[in-house]
């Protein structure tokens, strides 16, 4: 019998109760340190007071009112991404998927405005994860997630990541823009070779293509910038964000340049409930704490930490971990045993971090994670390896004795 939860998620047997910067309770009162962070999502970690406080103020006066009128609180963040960001404009969405709906259309209908309806193609890439409606699971192109739901929606071509010259032949008449996550998250936190996106900017500018970024999970400080794309001094033409920019609550945002945006006018895009008053006063909130002084260097100063210390970790225990890789806090451990080992002995040990493509475990704590909870996570990881060990020695002689 179907459970009254749509069973499409292997949830794991632990129900919280609740949760204080980088740690997790259970109900029968466990304690987790959570490197999953909701998938990169709880930058500022679990019940965070001043987010907290900025929801239950703003839930005292007005929860929505939809679109049909003016939204103060969005308006405010709206102008305050601005002032940072290259965006001249944006559209406040629920959720990740739905600014990568948006930044999909926004590229089309760019062309269509530019007099070239017939640009309607996009280059994507392989490892891309980009949401999982029908638009976006065909421009991500992971055949696990397309089997079932065909045909595949058209105007999507895949090349692989980092390939420069794939991308570059990839290029039609027909060819409106190229998407691609400055750090594929999903697809095995891969950081693209030295001059990839410089080039991919050259290349939307020799052929007249928008450059489309996905950050929805590399975005709002996770690489240690407030985006990713700061790192190689590359410039998009749209980007989608989501994830961190609420801080847990559901919103995301669609960023765009004026001219980028020109096509989305009057009645061309909309949603009942982005940019609602709770969402903004809570982006607001995120927006305060992640640009304050001293933020993005604690996470850049974290991550040195972790990263240096997860090598060493790597190199006594090679039969576990092959590779240290990412940017900031959004790391990866490249496993030489099933990742999923590595997952369940972590939680066995009392943490608590996602698997991702490319054999690897992700590592996305709260960007407020303290030296003191980088120790503990590195003692945790180097007790799974042991635990993985122990178990690898002892699997012949369970075989032999069987």
């Amino acid at each position: 019998m179907i459970t009254a939860v749509l069973p499409t998620y292997a949830r794991i047997d632990l129900e919280f109760e609740r949760g204080e910067g980088c740690w997790l309770v259970t109900t029968d009162g466990r304690r987790f340190l959570d490197f999953t962070g909701g998938i990169a999502v709880n930058v500022l970690g679990h019940a965070h007071p001043y987010l907290a406080e900025a929801l239950s103020e703003q839930a005292k006066k007005l929860w929505h009112t939809s679109n049909l009128f003016r939204i103060p609180g969005g308006e405010r963040l709206a102008d305050r991404i601005k002032a940072v960001t290259f965006a001249d404009t944006m559209f406040f969405t629920n959720s990740g998927a739905e600014a990568l709906e948006c930044a999909i259309k926004m590229a089309r209908k760019y062309q269509f405005a530019s007099g070239h309806p017939e640009k309607n193609r996009i280059i994507t890439f392989e490892g891309a994860f980009h949401g999982r409606t029908l638009a976006t699971i065909a421009a991500g192109g992971n055949a696990k997630y397309l089997e079932g739901f065909g045909p595949a929606m058209p105007g999507f071509d895949q090349v692989p990541f980092g390939d420069l010259d794939a991308a570059r032949a990839a290029v039609t008449p027909e060819t409106a823009a190229i998407l691609v996550e400055p750090v594929q998250g999903e697809g095995g936190v891969r950081v693209p070779p030295s001059g990839f996106l410089k080039g991919l900017r050259a290349l939307c500018d020799e052929k007249g293509l928008l450059l489309v970024l996905d950050e929805v999970q590399c975005g709002v400080g996770r690489t240690g910038k407030l985006f990713a794309h700061e790192w190689v001094g590359v410039t998009p033409d749209i980007m989608a964000v989501a994830k961190g920019i609420g801080g847990g609550f559901p919103m995301g945002a669609c960023l765009a340049t004026e001219e980028a945006a020109k096509g989305m006018t009057l009645g061309t895009h909309g949603s009942t409930y982005g940019g609602n008053p709770l969402a903004m006063a809570v982006g607001n909130a995120v927006l305060d704490l992640v640009l304050a002084d001293g933020f993005l260097d604690h996470v850049n100063a974290m991550s040195t930490r972790l990263v240096q210390r997860l090598a060493e970790v790597r190199d006594r225990h090679p039969s576990v971990i092959a590779e240290v890789r990412g940017q900031g806090l959004l790391l990866g451990l490249r496993c030489a045993v099933p990742a999923a080992d590595l997952v369940t002995a972590l939680r066995e040990e009392g943490m608590l971090a996602p698997g991702a493509s490319d054999n690897v475990v992700r590592l996305l704590p709260p960007l407020i994670v303290s030296e003191e909870e980088v120790g503990i996570a590195v003692e945790k990881i180097e007790a799974a390896c042991r635990r993985i060990e122990d178990r690898l020695v002892a699997a012949p002689v369970q075989g032999a004795a069987e």
